[in-house]
């Protein structure tokens, strides 16, 4: 856990869990949240056909929602836990790693 800590910038155990807590609800929350959204657009799975193409659309298209929702919903919760400098700082070192400076282009830091 020192490791961790360190490499994060982390002085407490305390906040540890609370960062560990985030991550959990954000995950499952994405999850969540992406269905309704399909479901909004008119995209849920009754519109995709019933062999293995269509669920491999459907799912795939859930899948890639769930990454935007990911990102978002990350700084929103770290904020109400008190983190958002924390997860801010992760989301532009994320989106750094990911883009290499070319899909999102660069990140400011």
């Amino acid at each position: 856990m020192q490791k961790l800590k360190a490499k994060w910038g982390i002085n407490s155990n305390f906040q540890l869990v609370i960062i560990f807590i985030v991550f959990a609800i954000t995950g499952s929350s994405s999850v969540y949240v992406a269905k309704p959204f399909l479901e909004f657009i008119n995209l849920d799975r009754t519109h995709f056909p019933e062999n293995f193409w269509g669920s491999f659309g459907y799912y795939a298209l859930r899948i890639l929602l769930i990454f935007p929702f990911y990102q978002v919903l990350l700084v929103l919760i770290g904020t109400l836990f008190g983190q958002f400098k924390f997860f801010w700082n992760f989301e532009k070192k994320m989106l750094n790693r990911l883009s290499r400076g070319t899909l999102f282009g660069s990140v400011k830091k």
